[in-house]
């Protein structure tokens, strides 16, 4: 699957082409209030509000961008405790059935649970995460269909009413993540992200020689606005990097370990 080309190498390393790029920008806005000068034209020393408006407009979208990589990453985190809290709730539900049938039941329940911990391994390598799904809907339609022709042998309901909504949860919280995980920041505002970035760069390059300001808080702005845009990269990935959900994935791994002490499910 195609991804945004900003997600399609390490965080670190764009950040740091990035920070180069800034650092050019300021440059090269540098150099062209050289050539105007050297032209003969008055230029005024200080940024114009337009100016100003663009820079602020720069900082605006950088907030909003960070803003909704941030909510995207908190669903992300809520969806994989919201699927293992459903996994739980049908492992709890298996202890109203009969020992044969309980002892299968789990075993299917262990056997989704792998696959859900695949599509965790998988990241973002979608040759591994297509056949982690596969397996993970083949498995819960044998054990939709194991509680489906349990009770139709059964007279009273109640089984099938505390177990077919857990069930149902299970696979809603499963697609749920699918989702969650494809969901992205457009690249297109991803793109005008960086365009208003370069051009705030050259605009400060063009008025730093004006203004005869340290050089240090040139570094400082491009550092700055290059850690900013690094961790939206990192917000955008959480299957790697420095800010990930490994912690709260590893809740479905503690759910098969609960399953391995059970007797008969290995």
């Amino acid at each position: 699957m195609n991804q945004p080309l900003l997600l399609e190498y390490p965080a670190w390393l764009v950040a740091f082409c990035i920070f180069l790029l800034i650092l050019g920008f300021i440059w090269l806005g540098s150099a062209y209030r050289n050539i105007e000068i050297k032209r003969g034209k008055e230029i005024s020393a200080g940024l114009s509000p337009v100016e100003n408006s663009m820079l602020g407009l720069m900082a605006l979208f950088m907030a909003f961008t960070f803003g909704m990589a941030m909510t995207k990453f908190e669903s992300r985190r809520k969806g994989i405790i919201d699927e293992s809290n459903a996994i739980e709730a049908v492992m709890l539900r298996c202890d109203l059935y009969p020992d044969s049938m309980r002892a299968l039941l789990r075993a299917d329940i262990a056997k989704y649970i792998d696959t859900r911990i695949a599509f965790n391994d998988a990241g973002a390598d979608y040759g591994k995460i297509r056949p982690a799904l596969d397996e993970s809907s083949r498995t819960f339609r044998v054990l939709w269909k194991e509680v489906i022709d349990y009770s139709r042998t059964q007279t009273s309901p109640l089984l099938a009413n505390q177990m077919l909504p857990s069930l149902t949860a299970v696979v809603n919280n499963a697609t749920n993540r699918e989702a969650e995980r494809i969901a992205k920041v457009p690249p297109l505002i991803l793109t005008a992200l960086l365009i208003l970035t370069f051009t705030g760069s050259f605009l400060i390059g063009f008025n730093q020689a004006a203004v005869k300001r340290s050089r240090i808080f040139i570094f400082g702005f491009a550092l700055m606005t290059t850690i900013a845009l690094y961790l939206i990269l990192e917000l955008e990935r959480p299957w790697s990097g420095l800010i990930n959900l490994s912690s709260t994935e590893q809740r479905i791994i503690t759910l098969r370990g609960m399953l391995t002490e059970v007797p008969g499910v290995k």
